[in-house]
């Protein structure tokens, strides 16, 4: 068996994915640029496993580097991850996030098919979705009208891995549909670790409350939700990295039923921005404190799974619940912080 290489795997949910590959019995290298990560991570991975993991600081859109690595190394498939993420700032540099997830996907395909590896789990989004009119979302849901960029270029990469799939590419592809990933591993040696300011709520929340930050803005409060604000579908990322080892043993195996199949990975539960904040200090007992801003664009009022697909075809159940995922995430983070008096 040839090795797994997963892109973007010193991030957050590549990291935790590393850590289901190597105890599933993968052998697995990395890929990495480090633009929103630290190679510090391998030395969480390498605490958790007992096995040390190699980086590639090689962006996806460098295709003489990627070559390269294709070359040098026995790639039987592919995790992609390396992309960039965050809503808000897509809205502000939609062409950084064309250039990136887009053209990375592309240039990471082209090197693929030269070099004959046709296995591939694509890291998607919820985001596709957009306003959906229905909750929860099936995979067969109708697709509303992406609300940012970042969305679009999930959407575009799902069309662009269709159209290459089966056929002459010979190329199986798996696209999975995240909600919303947070929690850290129960180990406590990696977690969530941006090297930029967080944006995602459950890291803003525990910054919060550590008083890294001084309050935290829940935006709109004037969503026609039961108190709000936005509903979510918050998925622990150890669920999320266990369904992409049961992905790639699906399409290894040959059990996949098309050569392009699309899963959602959620709780099946939607949650209110209140309720993560509320279930965070009631399992913690810190408090958070928060004050009302405006609606954020970008922001889609409800969105949760319907995760049915993934547990019949991969045999994926989630097992944490909201309040193991705020468990582990504070836990984390006062480690990370070096915070003892916690």
């Amino acid at each position: 068996m040839g090795k797994i290489l997963v892109t973007g795997g010193c991030g957050y949910i590549g990291s935790h994915t590393i850590v289901e590959l190597v105890e599933h019995g993968f052998e697995v290298i990395s890929v990495d640029n480090l633009s929103n990560s630290d190679e510090q991570v391998l030395t969480g991975i390498e605490k958790t496993t007992g096995i040390y993991v190699q980086n590639y600081a090689i962006d996806v859109n460098d295709r003489v580097g990627l070559d390269e690595l294709f070359s040098k190394e026995d790639i039987e498939g592919v995790i992609h991850f390396a992309a960039l993420k965050s809503v808000n700032e897509s809205v502000n540099e939609p062409m950084l996030y064309y250039r990136n997830n887009v053209s990375g996907l592309i240039n990471l395909i082209d090197v693929m098919q030269k070099h004959d590896c046709h296995r591939l789990i694509f890291s998607s989004s919820c985001s596709v979705y957009g306003n959906s009119k229905e909750v929860p979302v099936t995979e067969d849901t109708p697709l509303a009208e992406p609300e940012s960029p970042y969305a679009r270029t999930k959407l575009m990469g799902e069309q662009i891995l269709r159209d290459m799939s089966g056929g002459q590419s010979g190329i199986s592809i798996i696209a999975l549909r995240y909600f919303n990933p947070a929690g850290a591993h129960p180990g406590n040696e990696i977690g969530e670790s941006p090297t930029q300011n967080a944006s995602n709520l459950v890291p803003v929340v525990t910054e919060t409350a550590m008083g890294l930050r001084k309050e935290m803005t829940v935006f709109g409060e004037d969503y026609p939700t039961r108190d709000g604000t936005c509903i979510r579908d918050y998925i622990h990322v150890t669920d999320i990295a266990q369904a992409h080892v049961q992905a790639l043993s699906y399409i290894l195996d040959g059990r996949n039923k098309s050569p392009f199949e699309i899963f959602n990975l959620g709780s099946g539960i939607g949650n209110t921005v209140l309720e993560v904040i509320n279930s965070f200090q009631s399992v913690t007992g810190q408090s958070v404190p928060h004050l009302k801003g405006p609606r954020r664009a970008g922001d889609v009022i409800s969105i949760y799974a319907n995760n049915d697909r993934a547990k019949s075809a991969l045999d994926w159940k989630p097992k944490y619940s909201l309040d193991d995922i705020m468990r582990t995430a504070w836990n984390w983070e006062k480690k990370r912080r070096g915070w003892s008096n916690f």
